[in-house]
C-alpha cells in the first residue's frame, strides 16, 4: 500500500490556496507539482506550500514524475477538459464543483474514467466535513421522524469587479453553480431527484444569473426550498423539518460545525462538530483512502450521484431559463 499520496494542484487560485494550506495538514499526502498559465504564478504557489515542482502550463503539470492525483481548481468552464486531459493519461482527478458545466460533460468523464479505470470524484468537499455527515445521520436516521421539507439558501454580497469569472457567463457565472449547488446537493443527496422543479431567476445585465429561486416537488407531498444570490447575505443555514422536529445546520451550513434539533414535544438538543482546517481536509482523506485501497470512485459520493446532481441543476436552469455559451 502505498503510504504518501503525491498530489498536484492545476490552476493555483484562490480556492487552491485553502486546498493545499489543508493538504499540509494531512499525513501521508504532499504536494508535489503545482501546473498554472502563468509560470511564475506556479513558482509562487509552489514555494508557499513547499511544493518541488512548478510548470508554466497545464500540460507540462501532467508530465511531472510520481504524480498520483492532480486537484483541478480552475474556472466551471475548464473542468471538462481539463479533467478529460489527466484521465487519458491516467492521473486520479479529484475536480472541483460544478464537476462541469452540464449533464453530457459530466457523463463523458464518467465514462473516460472508467474506460480508463482511474479515480475520479467531485470536490463537493461538503459531503465529508464532520458536521454536515452528522446532520446528514441524524435526517435518515428517523431522528426527527419522516422528513417534510427542506430549506436552505446560500447568497453573499459579490463585491467584485464587473469582469470578475463570477458574473461571467462564459465562465460559468451566476449564483447557481457558483453557490446554488450547495443547496441544490442537500436536497439530492436526501431526496435524490424530484418529481418536479419550479424556478426562477433574476438575471444580471451580462447574462448571468445574480439570484435563483427553486422548489423541487417529491412524492408524499414532499417540498424542498432553496435559494442562491450573489445580490445579498443570507443566513446560509438549512433546516430540515420531520414530523416530530426540525434539524438546523447553522451557518454555514455546507460546512457546519454547529447543528441543533428542536423537537416537539421535548428538549432541544445542540452539537458541536471541529472540522479541521478550512474544511477541504475531510475530502483529501477521502480520496487518499480511495487511492490507497485501490478504488476508483468513492462510496460516499459516488459518480452516479454527481451524474445526478447536474441533471437536477440542468433541470433548474431549463425552469429559471439560465444559458451558458457552453449550451
Amino acid at each position: 500500500m502505498k503510504i504518501t499520496i503525491n498530489w498536484g494542484i492545476l490552476a493555483p487560485g484562490r480556492i487552491a490556496h485553502k486546498f493545499a494550506h489543508d493538504l499540509k495538514l494531512v499525513s501521508g499526502a504532499r504536494l508535489l507539482a503545482v501546473g498554472s498559465r502563468s509560470l511564475q504564478r506556479a513558482r509562487d504557489f509552489a514555494g508557499e506550500y513547499g511544493a518541488p515542482h512548478a510548470f508554466g502550463s497545464y500540460e507540462a503539470l501532467l508530465d511531472c514524475p510520481d504524480l498520483d492525483v492532480i486537484y483541478i481548481a480552475s474556472p466551471h468552464t475548464g473542468h471538462f477538459e481539463h479533467a478529460i486531459m489527466c484521465l487519458e493519461r491516467g492521473i486520479a482527478v479529484l475536480c472541483e464543483k460544478p464537476f462541469a458545466m452540464n449533464t453530457a460533460q459530466v457523463q463523458k468523464m464518467v465514462e473516460c474514467a472508467r474506460t480508463n479505470k482511474v479515480f475520479l470524484m467531485e470536490a463537493m468537499w461538503t459531503r465529508f466535513i464532520p458536521g454536515f455527515e452528522e446532520a446528514v445521520r441524524i435526517a435518515q436516521g428517523g431522528y426527527i421522524g419522516q422528513l417534510r421539507t427542506i430549506r436552505a439558501d446560500f447568497g453573499f454580497k459579490a463585491n467584485f469587479p464587473p469582469e470578475h469569472r463570477v458574473f461571467n457567463p462564459a465562465l460559468g457565472g451566476g449564483s447557481l453553480l457558483d453557490v446554488g449547488i450547495y443547496p441544490v446537493f442537500l436536497a439530492t443527496l436526501l431526496w435524490g431527484k424530484p418529481t418536479k422543479i419550479k424556478a426562477t431567476a433574476v438575471m444580471s445585465s451580462l447574462g448571468a444569473d445574480d439570484s435563483c429561486a427553486m422548489i423541487f416537488e417529491y412524492a408524499d407531498n414532499r417540498l424542498a426550498i432553496l435559494d442562491c444570490s450573489l445580490l445579498v447575505k443570507t443566513e446560509i443555514e438549512a433546516h430540515i423539518y420531520g414530523e416530530t422536529g426540525t434539524l438546523r445546520l447553522h451557518n454555514r451550513f455546507l460546512n457546519p460545525q454547529d447543528l441543533s434539533v428542536s423537537f416537539y414535544e421535548k428538549s432541544s438538543e445542540h452539537f458541536h462538530l471541529p472540522l479541521t482546517g478550512h474544511g477541504y481536509y475531510h475530502e483529501i482523506l477521502e480520496v487518499n483512502d480511495c487511492l490507497r485501497n485501490g478504488k476508483t470512485e468513492s462510496e460516499k459520493l459516488p459518480l452516479e450521484f454527481s451524474i445526478q446532481l447536474m441533471e437536477v441543476l440542468d433541470w433548474v436552469r431549463r425552469e429559471a431559463g439560465i444559458i451558458y455559451p457552453t449550451d
